[in-house]
């Protein structure tokens, strides 16, 4: 049930906005694979864990995405390590888990962390300035970066995020034709079910956020994307 090979759906909560019970219940009991609890800004402690207790009242695997070593609870289903790739700042590669490693190492189960490969893409977004990442990538520099996610370091997942823009279609679908084993996961700017489509052409999983806090009803309905291909 927990394995991130299974999604093709999943709804992205920031533990810094406000969500309410009924909406989360919808969410939550939408058939959607899974909730990540994740963001950029003002995640802490105490909000990661007051929605996780909220999520944890439904049966739908609940993952944290790590973006400080203060917000990291013990209690999810999965953990998801970013590591940016296209940030020239090695702390965002490798640098926040060597701290984690050093601090926390001796009483990890390996068993439930996955590395992402993450690509950011939209410029104008928090954590692309925040980690300085190359937004100017070309489908070219795409594929290499498929290439190399694969075969030299082998990472499970590759995570494409527009963050709050929809993205290129074409990039991705390059991306996609280097990849065989590691799962592309896409996010960003869907809006509607058309959207979430379009992506799912090339993205193995399709993670929904933005739209959540803006219009459930159309958030709720990208999860019909899902048994539309193996």
């Amino acid at each position: 049930m927990y394995e991130i090979n299974d999604w093709q759906h999943v709804f992205k909560l920031d533990p810094a906005k406000t969500i309410d019970d009924e909406s989360l219940q919808r969410l939550c009991e939408s058939g959607t694979d899974a909730i990540i609890v994740g963001g950029t800004d003002d995640v802490t402690m105490d909000n990661v864990l007051d929605l996780m207790a909220r999520v944890r009242r439904y049966t739908v695997p609940c993952a944290l995405e790590i973006s400080n070593l203060e917000s990291v609870i013990p209690g999810f289903d999965r953990y998801l390590v970013p590591t940016v790739l296209n940030s020239p700042n090695v702390q965002f590669h490798n640098g926040l888990l060597i701290e984690a490693l050093k601090a926390y190492g001796h009483m990890l189960n390996f068993e439930e962390f996955t590395m992402e490969g993450y690509i950011v893409l939209n410029p104008d977004s928090k954590v692309a300035k925040l980690t300085a990442a190359d937004t100017t990538l070309s489908g070219e520099d795409l594929y290499a970066y498929g290439q190399m996610i694969e075969h030299f370091y082998r990472l499970p997942v590759c995570y494409v995020e527009y963050s709050g823009t929809y993205g290129e279609v074409k990039k991705l679908a390059e991306l996609k034709s280097a990849l065989e084993n590691t799962r592309l996961i896409y996010g960003g700017g869907i809006e509607s079910l058309a959207q979430a489509e379009e992506m799912f052409q090339y993205a193995d999983t399709i993670v929904v956020g933005n739209i959540i806090y803006s219009d459930l009803k159309k958030a709720l309905e990208t999860v019909k994307i899902k048994g539309k291909k193996g």
